[in-house]
């Protein structure tokens, strides 16, 4: 990653709401960075359907790195040190995507951004994620930093209440999402992934959410 993002203009960064804003390919190069390591981390924690505490197959299949991971089975949501397919800790966050994150909550409004998690999602078309919040972290006071690889998407962004009118902004390959402040705790998702083609990601579209978590050291 040797590129300085710092040297762009803000021509492409778009304000959704107080404290969100879309930052147009700011990914886009690093994009071969991006594949390889979603396909380093993916061969040590394969992606997975994992369940809702209500018994239901989630449509979209994750994985993580970093010092934790976040999971979800019958006793809840949550984030865990440990891949509950494996036992073993999930793989560390590399450096190109730490590196990626920062500078992204830098480009907005989010100095000295510390993710130490990185969930993955792999959309397959005919997946889709319902409006939801991002709580299950406790620390608030750090943004959601989320990049868009491979198939177009439909995001949804409402607000802090589920009845709130939510946008919905197209995100493309190389598309960074950075919300936090006012609108940390705001409902958003992603509209079923309509059938496609990317020249990397293949019939895919995969996401990486950066997250800061609170208290990690009292994790299992």
């Amino acid at each position: 990653m040797q590129r300085d993002l710092f040297e762009d203009t803000d021509d492409d960064k778009i304000k959704l709401r107080d404290g969100a804003f879309l930052l147009k390919s700011f990914a886009l190069p690093f994009e071969q960075e991006l594949m390889k390591a979603i396909h380093s981390i993916a061969a040590d924690a394969p992606f997975r359907h994992m369940m809702t505490p209500g018994g239901r197959k989630m449509s979209v299949a994750i994985t993580n790195c970093g010092l934790a991971g976040w999971i979800s089975d019958k006793k809840g949501y949550r984030y865990d040190h440990f891949d509950p397919l494996s036992s073993k800790a999930w793989p560390k966050m590399p450096l190109e995507l730490l590196s990626l994150a920062k500078q992204a909550a830098e480009k907005t409004e989010f100095s000295n951004f510390s993710p130490n998690s990185c969930l993955i999602n792999r959309y397959e078309p005919g997946a889709r994620l319902t409006l939801h919040q991002d709580k299950d972290e406790g620390d608030f006071s750090q943004p959601i930093v989320s990049v868009s690889i491979g198939l177009p998407a439909k995001f949804l962004f409402g607000g802090l209440n589920r009845s709130d009118k939510a946008l919905r902004t197209p995100l493309t390959h190389g598309d960074v999402v950075v919300w936090g402040g006012v609108s940390r705790l705001a409902y958003h998702g992603i509209d079923k992934l309509k059938e496609g083609q990317h020249e990397l990601a293949g019939s895919y579209r995969y996401n990486l959410t950066f997250r800061s978590t609170e208290k990690i050291d009292n994790l299992r």
